[in-house]
């Protein structure tokens, strides 16, 4: 039986202009670094974020973006704060895409490398719970 998520890897042509973006923007927390050895593919770095194990590997990352992303969760009260964190370190930020009211708030940007990312305030239970509402108004 899977019990959680274990980890998420990103590849990066860079791993200190990655690490920079994971501790500015997430409070990443460096718990390894394998300082030029290869016991993976390649040099790597291990974070924490919030207790999530976020690995970064130097490679060629992917060619092209597109709308696969990680979306982690803030209090809405935080949400500004992490907008300002975002546009601190000048990385393309994508215009919202049109919400049903209630639906929450997110921020889209992508790192140096094409990962797309995204905070958000909402839960799994609260956007149910929107679309059960909506469902019954119809």
């Amino acid at each position: 039986m899977i019990e959680s998520v274990s980890h998420i890897t990103f590849i990066v042509s860079d791993l200190e202009r990655m690490s920079h973006f994971l501790e500015a923007i997430f409070d990443a927390e460096e718990i390894y670094d394998s300082n030029g050895q290869e016991f993976s593919l390649s040099k790597e770095r291990f974070f924490l974020i919030n207790g999530l194990w976020v690995a970064i590997m130097e490679g060629k990352p992917v060619a092209e973006r597109s709308y696969n992303h990680v979306a982690f969760k803030v209090a809405e009260e935080d949400f500004d704060l992490y907008v300002k964190r975002v546009r601190t370190l000048g990385v393309d930020i994508l215009q919202g895409r049109e919400r049903v009211a209630g639906e929450g708030r997110s921020l889209y940007f992508y790192d140096h490398d094409n990962h797309l990312f995204e905070i958000h305030t909402e839960t799994l239970t609260q956007r149910l719970a929107l679309y059960d509402q909506m469902r019954s108004d119809v």
